[in-house]
């Protein structure tokens, strides 16, 4: 994230053991994004995760369950480094989440002494080291958002955009027809609308297949969220189980 030439991938981890953690931060993921939304991984698990991913020397993100600044102050004071917001449909939705990350007089954030402030003895480097490293990245995921677009990639301190596929073609009425023109179309679309903007250009490549990673690095996004540790999980295990029941 901090090299914006650069190509950064990183995974979704919605196991909730630390063990999980490690094991994809020594795979060489650039980041590891702790998904609150769609896992049972509580707060207390969050701050576990945060700190093996930070002890690993990958940037540790968190997915909210909404976009909550509730949720979002509690993460961050876990130490999260970044935060992905959930269904940003308008850019009201937006204002919220950068108020919600940061403190005034930028936003709102309220003022806490825990684990990313050094429990109080690192507050003044935790404020200098936000402004500059925090990243807010705003997930385009409903067809409601497209008509929103300018005024939400407008917005100072929002530092990227994530597709989410599967909603997106939901709430086109095509869920998971990827191969589908209009959704199709509608990805190009989001994709010229940010060119405008200095932003990272995410999507997440839900199955663990490396020619679609090279074919969305080939389409120009430079931020890719490579499948999830239950789905690299079950596609090893259902790709072994299918080799030994070829040698019954």
């Amino acid at each position: 994230m901090r090299n914006k030439k650069k190509i950064s991938i990183g995974s979704w981890i919605t196991l909730g053991h630390p063990s999980i953690a490690e094991i994809m931060c020594n795979a060489g993921f650039d980041w590891l994004a702790i998904d609150l939304e769609h896992s049972s991984i509580t707060l207390t698990q969050a701050e576990e995760l945060i700190r093996v991913i930070n002890l690993c020397n990958v940037k540790p993100f968190v997915r909210l369950t909404s976009n909550n600044s509730d949720q979002i102050k509690r993460v961050l004071d876990s130490g999260a480094e970044g935060i992905i917001v959930p269904m940003v449909k308008s850019y009201n939705d937006a204002i919220i989440a950068v108020g919600s990350c940061y403190y005034p007089p930028i936003g709102n954030r309220s003022v806490g002494l825990a684990r990313a402030q050094k429990y109080g003895a690192g507050l003044k480097d935790y404020i200098k080291w936000k402004n500059k490293n925090l990243s807010l990245i705003v997930q385009i995921e409903h067809i409601d958002a497209i008509d929103n677009l300018e005024e939400i990639f407008s917005i100072k301190k929002i530092d990227g955009y994530l597709i989410g596929p599967y909603d997106l073609s939901a709430s086109m009425g095509m869920p998971g027809d990827f191969k589908n023109k209009i959704f199709k179309d509608t990805v190009k679309k989001i994709v010229k609308i940010a060119s405008k903007f200095k932003l990272k250009r995410g999507i997440h490549v839900v199955e663990p297949d490396k020619k679609i990673l090279q074919e969305k690095i080939r389409e120009g996004f430079d931020m890719i969220a490579y499948s999830l540790d239950t789905r690299m999980l079950d596609v090893a295990c259902r790709s072994i189980s299918s080799e030994i029941k070829k040698t019954k």
